[in-house]
């Protein structure tokens, strides 16, 4: 069955970096588009990135653009997100995504989610 499992989340002092992971597996990783999105406490859910599988095309949120890197690594199966220059308003559970194709259309799947807190 498909599996996302994220790490890499936990308290992040102001203007610092994290670097988010996200495992995949049960389904052809290398084909399928991955993105992340996050949640903030009393908010909805909100894209983040994405990057596509055979080409690796990426788009982000124009409210975190500049601060964002989405990669992908189809041998591990895994896609990333670095973060920098965090601010408070960062903090969230962030949530990895997989738009797996299931004929004639798509099924999303998520993970469980990481928690990123930015606080001094």
């Amino acid at each position: 069955q498909v599996q996302l499992v994220e790490s890499g989340g936990g308290l992040v002092t102001p203007g610092g970096s994290v670097r988010l992971s996200c495992a995949a597996s049960g389904f052809t990783f290398s084909r399928t588009i991955m993105s992340w999105y996050r949640q903030a406490p009393e908010k909805e859910r909100e894209w983040v990135a994405t990057i596509t599988g055979i080409s690796g095309s990426t788009n982000y949120a124009d409210s975190m653009k500049g601060r964002l890197t989405i990669s992908r690594d189809n041998a591990k199966k895994t896609v990333y997100l670095q973060m920098d220059s965090l601010k408070p308003e960062d903090t969230a559970v962030y949530y990895c995504n997989a738009k797996v194709v299931r004929l004639p259309g798509f099924l999303n799947y998520w993970g469980q989610g990481t928690q990123v807190t930015v606080s001094s």
